[in-house]
């Protein structure tokens, strides 16, 4: 347990100073009276756009009501839509968050499935072509594998709309998109973890009593390797909440990255700190149960 407690006193810190940054960092990208106003609007109009949102009074004092509000749970409304800003951030992530679990689901599966496979016989054909597609797959950039996409499947063949959320094929290109790196860097991570396991001594005391090759991969061998694994896994999930900017802005996906880059071009500063809050908060809430994970594979952790 204090590990555990020092966790959260340390996430606690880097969240209230992540906050902070984006609070005052936020306040230089311009003025949103200018910018949601109309070009002709007068001086006067302006003032009362600023003194209406509280964008007139000195920046310590705009701090300090965003502290207390953030205390009560309150954001405030979006300037652009009027709306609770929570309410418009929470709507958004759950896309987000749907995106990034079917997908690193699938690339866990495929990963541990054809990774295990691969280490059991290293060095031939099948390994050394996994090896190849891993090593493809982890330097492919996103933004470079989503302008393909969409230009081979989408305009090119036909078969995948460009943007939307509306149909099974609408999800197809953007999970795919989001699926190749993390696939690459697991894959590798799955096969040197296993073929470390393989070499140990229980796995050979396994085979000399006879025990199939299914049961010696699966159940004597993963799940000694899966500590290191679980590690990729937790850190590319959050890397999908946090980094999904690109690829949902590419294809018109309606989750909190987009919203952050919009919120961000139209200085509706309400709606920012809260995106940031809440995956801020998603990603402190996986790395608890990636360190819970660790426990319940390996017992030496739990004391």
């Amino acid at each position: 347990m204090p590990q555990y407690a020092s966790r959260i006193i340390s996430s606690f810190f880097s969240l209230a100073l992540l906050l902070v940054l984006v609070f005052f960092l936020s306040r230089l990208t311009g003025d949103p009276a200018a910018l949601f106003l109309p070009v002709d609007a007068t001086p006067e109009m302006l003032n009362q756009f600023r003194e209406l949102h509280g964008l007139n009074d000195p920046i310590i004092v705009q701090f300090g009501r965003y502290v207390w509000d953030v205390l009560h749970l309150d954001f405030g409304d979006s300037l652009r839509q009027a709306r609770p800003a929570i309410d418009i951030v929470l709507q958004a992530f759950v896309w987000t968050l749907w995106l990034a679990i079917t997908t690193i689901v699938l690339v866990s599966i495929a990963a541990i499935v054809i990774g295990s496979l691969a280490a059991f016989r290293p060095g031939g054909i099948f390994d050394r072509l996994v090896s190849l597609v891993s090593l493809i797959g982890a330097s492919a950039p996103d933004f470079w594998i989503a302008v393909v996409g969409i230009t081979v499947f989408a305009i090119g063949l036909g078969w995948l709309p460009t943007s939307g959320t509306g149909t099974v094929w609408h999800w197809i290109l953007p999970i795919a998109v989001l699926f190749i790196r993390p696939f690459g860097l697991l894959l590798q991570v799955v096969r040197g973890s296993m073929v470390q396991a393989f070499g140990s001594a229980y796995v050979k005391t396994a085979r000399a009593k006879g025990v199939g090759n299914r049961s010696i991969i699966f159940v004597h061998t993963l799940r000694n390797a899966m500590l290191p694994v679980i590690t990729v896994i937790g850190d590319q999930a959050a890397a999908m909440l946090n980094g999904a900017v690109v690829v949902e802005t590419i294809f018109g996906f309606p989750g909190v990255g987009k919203l952050m880059i919009d919120s961000i071009l139209t200085r509706d500063f309400n709606v920012i700190l809260a995106a940031i809050l809440v995956t801020a908060l998603a990603i402190f809430i996986m790395n608890l149960l990636i360190d819970l994970a660790y426990a319940l594979l390996d017992p030496r952790i739990r004391t």
